[in-house]
């Protein structure tokens, strides 16, 4: 007996769904879509490795954009930046320097040993005289003559190495000598430049207005870089994703302002427009609610609503209408 009865009532129960769904089904206007806010989010994490220091947000918390949310204990990339900051200036001097040639005091001093290697040379010359004339009367040793001789070539010698000097203080640096010391000055400078990115690193910030979702750790953690600390709602634009079929892709095209409608406010309508219409159809996903047969090809569409508040959340069901038979 138990057998006939539920069979009775599955068919009784299912004619009454089917009922309930031709109606609801015939109750619906054909301008209407449904969809579901889309949920954004963002997992926010340091690109540095390093101590948390400190933890600025709580879950539900509001962040705003950049907003400082977390900090890494940065010691040891601030002396990093530190040295890299010396080497450029360092580089920078030594550039400087080349450019600036020599100063006039160095010349001035440069010419003072032309002029002392010219007068011993001078006086080399005058003692290399005396001697030999005295070398062939026999009044003078042979060593004699050779120590003159010495003394005359080292003079020589002394006075080339004062010109060349001279010469170089008044030509200025080498052109091969500037452009190694420019190379030096752009390495230094690229090391500053990382320096001082990695030490900025060291501090979290909020890439966009959002809510807390989740706090992944808690201050006093090793991180390593790419290791996530916060997953953040994005809620800077609210964008609907909902689904129309094919007949109704002449009312969707881009640009087109519609209303959008949810179940805790129905008679307030928030203005939207269309801002993308996929070029391929799909199935309609399970998660959206419509009455329409699961089996129909949809075209997937995305809706920004422009005058969003705090009572739109993430993943929450609405119904669109064409704004040109929304209600009033």
């Amino acid at each position: 007996m138990k057998a006939p009865f539920i069979a009775a009532a599955v068919i009784i129960l299912a004619g009454v769904s089917w009922l309930a769904y031709q109606r609801i089904n015939q109750e619906i206007p054909a301008n209407h879509l449904f969809g579901n806010v889309e949920i954004r989010q963002v997992d926010l994490a340091f690109n540095s490795q390093g101590t948390v220091l400190k933890m600025e947000k709580h879950e539900g918390d509001p962040v705003h954009t950049g907003e400082e949310i977390a900090t890494l204990d940065d010691a040891t990339y601030r002396s990093s930046a530190d040295l890299a900051h010396a080497k450029w200036q360092a580089a920078q001097t030594q550039l400087d320097k080349l450019l600036n040639g020599s100063r006039h005091e160095d010349i001035a001093q440069a010419r003072a040993n032309v002029a002392n290697a010219q007068a011993t040379k001078t006086n080399a010359q005058i003692t290399l005289k005396r001697i030999t004339g005295l070398e062939r009367t026999s009044a003078v040793s042979r060593q004699q003559l050779d120590d003159a001789q010495r003394a005359m070539d080292s003079a020589t010698a002394q006075l080339a190495q004062n010109q060349a000097a001279l010469d170089e203080s008044v030509n200025g640096p080498r052109t091969e000598d500037i452009e190694i010391a420019r190379a030096q000055l752009r390495q230094a400078a690229a090391s500053d430049q990382l320096a001082q990115t990695e030490l900025a690193r060291t501090i979290l910030h909020a890439p966009s207005n959002g809510i807390v979702m989740t706090r992944v750790i808690e201050p006093g953690t090793v991180v390593m870089p790419n290791s996530i600390v916060y997953s953040v709602a994005i809620t800077d634009e609210v964008w609907v994703r909902a689904f129309v079929p094919e007949p109704m892709l002449g009312q969707v095209a881009p640009g087109t302002k519609i209303a959008v409608y949810t179940d805790s406010q129905p008679n307030r309508a928030y203005h939207g427009i269309i801002g993308y219409v996929s070029p391929q159809a799909e199935f309609t996903p399970k998660t959206v609610e419509t009455p329409e047969l699961r089996t129909q090809l949809v075209y997937r569409i995305r809706v920004r609503i422009v005058d969003a508040d705090d009572t739109i959340r993430q993943g929450q069901p609405v119904t669109l209408v064409l704004a040109e038979r929304a209600k009033s």
